[in-house]
């Protein structure tokens, strides 16, 4: 997702008529003295959807992980 993101910003993702986070920020660069919103929340939900996704890999790996020297009776 931050790859698609960076690509978008830098003009080298999907075509220019499909709106993506990463070219929202790009186009509110050039206002982002005058309107803070219009940078801040793209990079507001991006950074709360990476984390999300990272928190969620993360408890499903700690629950579908086995373990080795641990017993079932034990947890």
């Amino acid at each position: 997702m931050l790859a698609k993101v960076r690509l978008s910003f830098l003009g080298l993702g999907v075509e220019a008529s499909t709106p993506t986070w990463g070219l929202i920020l790009a186009d509110a660069r050039s206002f982002i003295w005058r309107a803070w919103w219009l940078g801040v929340f793209p990079g507001l939900f991006i950074m709360i959807i990476v984390l999300s996704s990272n928190f969620l890999g993360d408890a499903l790996r700690d629950s579908l992980e086995v373990r080795e020297g641990k017993d079932l009776t034990d947890a």
